[in-house]
This record gives C-alpha cells, structure tokens and sequence, in this order.
C-alpha cells in the first residue's frame, strides 16, 4: 500500500510543480515537494539512507539542470530563485530522490535498465512539462535537448538505484548486529 501511496504523492507533486510552474509560480511545487519529503521521512524504515538518496538526487539535480541552461538547451518557467535551478524544479529532484527505495527496488541490481529506464522516461517527463503546462522551455530544435536529457537521465538513475542496493544491506547488517 505504501508503494502506490508513494506513487501517487509523487505525481501529485510533478503536477503540482509543473503546472505552478508553468503558471509562474514556484511555490506549488515547493509545497507539495516539501509535504511529500516529511511524509516519506516520517514513513521511512530507512531514513538515513533516503536522507542520503535525497540529497544526492538534489545535488545530481543541480548539477545536471545547471549544465543544460547554461548549454542554452533548456529553459525553465517560474525560473527562481536561479535560472539554472528553479526552486521547484529542485524541489521535484528531491522528492524523485525519496522514491528510489520505494518504487525503484526492482532496478537495484539491474543498472543497465535503470539506465534504459532513465532514458527515455526522463526526456518524456520534460516533455510532457513543455507540451503540457509550459513549465519548460526548449529550443525551436529540441532533439539535442532530448538527447542531452536522456544521456542526463540514463546516468542519474543507475547512480541513484545502485547506490540504494549499496547502502540498503549495509543498514540491514549493522541492524542486525
């Protein structure tokens, strides 16, 4: 039950993110993100480890948002407080990195296919923001924003899921000496 509770938060929280966004307005996103993040938190059986796997999404996040604006691949909506990393769209990294454990546990072992995975749900989801809601911005040719956010996307998730198999039996052995 928590699985499918985890999923739907999550996509409330895209929704809630993509569509203030593209509103111009960042704080949706940054509330919903925020109540998913104390919610998981609050559920988790292992919070140090989700702890971990949230900041490593967001700073993931940054990092590879920064590096698309400032290619000229991407813009953002709601683009505060930087342009390079919205507040809301780190606010979604965030959340994303708080579902690994729970709805990512069958690409654990199986990074080839969080990468396959990555790829081409990533670029779909941006799209989607664009198409949609406005939230994002390419430019007039985005075949070489969608190549980027797919080579972006098949790298973040194997990282994410194999360090979640990683740290996963770590915890479990030191619980139970």
């Amino acid at each position: 039950m928590t699985t499918l509770l985890t999923f739907i938060a999550y996509e409330l929280v895209w929704f809630a993110a993509v569509i203030g966004a593209g509103r111009g307005q960042a704080w949706p996103g940054v509330c919903a993100g925020t109540l998913f993040v104390a919610w998981r938190l609050a559920i988790s059986h292992r919070r140090a480890i989700e702890v971990r796997l949230f900041a490593l999404a967001l700073l993931i996040g940054a990092a590879l948002e920064t590096c698309w604006v400032r290619a000229g691949l991407i813009r953002y909506a709601a683009a505060w407080p930087l342009a390079s990393s919205p507040i809301w769209l780190l606010a979604l990294w965030a959340s994303f990195g708080l579902t690994i454990v729970p709805l990512f546990g069958y690409l654990h072992t199986r990074p080839a296919l969080a990468a396959a995975l990555g790829a081409l749900g990533g670029p779909a989801s941006y799209w989607a923001a664009a198409r949609g809601w406005h939230a994002v911005i390419f430019p007039v040719r985005p075949l070489p924003t969608l190549l980027a956010l797919s080579v972006g996307w098949a790298a973040a998730l194997p990282i994410l899921t194999t360090l979640a198999r990683r740290w996963l039996p770590a915890a479990t052995a030191r619980s139970a000496a």
